[in-house]
Parts: structure tokens; sequence; C-alpha cells
């Protein structure tokens, strides 16, 4: 066995806003792991300031990784607990390369470009014309689910937002979901839930920030808008699922392999949200389309109806040149396109 990994900058098509800043680039690396015959390959993709990775060590973790691949000796491999990206890649990698290594990790409907993925439509924090022209533009592509991010302009901007989408849509025409990515206070996060509350909000990702159980259970239970807990998750081991899924009991979760430590792990984290009524959708966390491809396959294989959150590919001017195809509001794979890489 042979394995190795490189390092990537995607360039945004323009810097995109979130509530923890600007962002023009994203970097990562990709692991390559070769049999002689097929190579595999996975992306070890992580958000700085967000990603529970031990980035101190990173890069020698690869190296380590790397070497105890080579060397068939897991004592010599890194604890991939300290660095979910990194095993979300070198679990993607590992499923690509027993496959026959051409990114086809889960033979399905999806893959034989038979059925589809639903996805939302995602509008960046920015302005109030910048964001209406991304809602108008979503719509006209053909999403009947936007998700809007807020919590990085003026609150009173995004209600005169949501006001006018409402005046214009109802939400039989369109699904409006909400990303807080943490932006409300302890103080003023009921209140805001309530003023948002009228525009018929399907949900909002994670209102206020994390490790704040008590409100967030508070905020669940009260039920103004249905609560979907993001960053939450982070960080939280498999043996501690239950107590935080029990404790703050949202309506949903958002799963995101990359962030918190690959396939595996958000399998446990469906099954004991499904023993509690929770639903849950995937979304990517700024992957290229190596990473992106591999979690909207693993996705499908749980026949979800929910609309996913997938449609980051299309971000960047550099992505590498895939198979998968948004068209009108859904995700789909061209099984005859062609990998470039």
């Amino acid at each position: 066995m042979k394995a190795w990994y490189k390092p990537y900058k995607l360039q945004f098509k323009s810097p995109v806003l979130t509530s923890r800043g600007s962002m023009s680039v994203k970097n990562g690396y990709y692991l390559y792991i070769s049999d002689g015959k097929y190579t595999g390959i996975g992306e070890c993709s992580y958000i700085e300031g967000l990603s529970n990775d031990d980035f101190n060590n990173y890069e020698q973790a690869l190296m380590d990784l790397c070497d105890g691949i080579e060397a068939s000796d897991a004592s010599k491999m890194p604890d991939l607990n300290r660095f979910p990206s990194i095993s979300f890649g070198f679990e993607t990698a590992m499923i690509d390369l027993h496959n026959g290594g051409e990114r086809i990790l889960f033979d399905t409907e999806f893959t034989h470009g038979i059925a589809a993925i639903p996805i939302n439509g995602l509008v960046w924090m920015g302005d109030k014309d910048f964001m209406l022209q991304q809602i108008e533009q979503k719509l006209q592509e053909g999403f009947s689910c936007i998700k809007i991010k807020v919590g990085a302009i003026d609150f009173e901007e995004e209600v005169k937002l949501l006001a006018y989408i409402r005046e214009r849509y109802t939400p039989e025409q369109i699904e409006i979901r909400l990303d807080a990515n943490g932006a409300f206070g302890k103080r003023d996060a009921l209140l805001k839930l309530e003023r948002l509350s009228k525009f018929n909000i399907h949900s909002i990702e994670q209102p206020i920030k994390p490790k704040q159980w008590e409100l967030m259970h508070t905020l669940s239970s009260e039920q103004i808008i249905p609560i979907a807990l993001d960053e939450e998750l982070i960080g939280i081991k498999v043996a501690d699922i239950d107590e935080l899924l029990t404790f703050i009991h949202p309506q949903y979760i958002i799963l995101k392999p990359s962030l918190l430590g690959g396939l595996n792990v958000c399998d446990e984290w469906i099954k004991k949200s499904t023993n509690l009524n929770i639903g849950w959708w995937a979304t990517s966390a700024l992957e290229s389309n190596i990473g992106l491809n591999a979690i909207a396959q693993w996705a499908f294989t749980h026949s979800q109806h929910m609309v996913q959150g997938l449609g980051t590919g299309s971000l960047y001017t550099n992505n590498i040149p895939s198979p998968l195809v948004v068209q009108n509001g859904t995700l789909r794979y061209d099984p005859n396109a062609r990998w470039s890489v």
C-alpha cells in the first residue's frame, strides 16, 4: 500500500460572509491511498475557527497516517479522534479504493443518474440588495427551498428581507430555512425567534453559540421555530450523543461528516436521533467536489426525502471538475461525465 497527501486552496468566486467573518479561500488536503492497481481519494476538509481538529499537529498527523498505512501498522497511526476531518478523508479514501478508485463509494440509483437529491439553495449574508439578488437567482434556478444565513447584518434588515420574500412567495412556493451560526445572544434569542416565526420558517440552525444546553433546551421546547443543531454537535463523543440529544431534544440535527469524524460517526447520530424522533439532513462544509461527492452518495443511501444542504460545489473558481450537477433544485450525478483528478 502507498499513501500520500497534497494540500489544496480553493478560491471562492467572491468572498462569502458568515457570522464568523469573511472567507475568500478554503484550504484543505487530499489523501491518496493506492494498492498498486487502484487509488482511492479522500478529502481532509476543515474550517479554521470551527473544526475541532488539532491544528498544531495536523500535517504531522497526515504524515503519520500515511506511514502507518504503508507499514500496515495501526500503532504508527495518529489518534484520529483528534482529527475528525482526517478521519473523514481516510474513511472515504478507503471506501473509494475498495470500490475500484472510480469515486463511486456507494453504487445506487443516484450514481447511475436515475435519481436525484433535493437540495436547498444557499443564500449568503450581505446587504439587502445582494441577498435579494441571490434569492431571485435561486428561484430562477428551480429551488423550492432556500437557506438564508442570518446574523451578520442588522437584524431589522433581515426581518424586512424575510417580509419581502413572504409578500411574494407563500410557504407552499418556497421553504425558508435559516442559519444563525450562533449569532443570537442569551437575552434576545427568544424574542428574535418570535419575530422570525411570523414568516413561516421551516427551521433555524444553531440560533445561539454551542455549549449552552439549558438555553438550547428552552428554545427547542418552546417550539417557536423548529431548532436544528449544527455546531452543537462538533466535538461530541459518540458515547455522549444520547445525553446531548435527550437533554436538548431539538427538532433536527445537521450532519457534516468532515466536522463530525466521518460517515460511520454520522450513522451513529442518525441511529440515535431516529430513536428520539429527531429529524436530520446532511450538509456539506465547504468541501471540494471530492468530499461533496462522498457525502452526497452516503446521504442517498439513507433514502432521505428531506431536502439536503449539498449545493456548495459551484462556490469555487477552481473546483475539481466532476459528474456532480445542480439542476432544478436537485443534485444529480452524471455517469457519462468524467472526474478530472
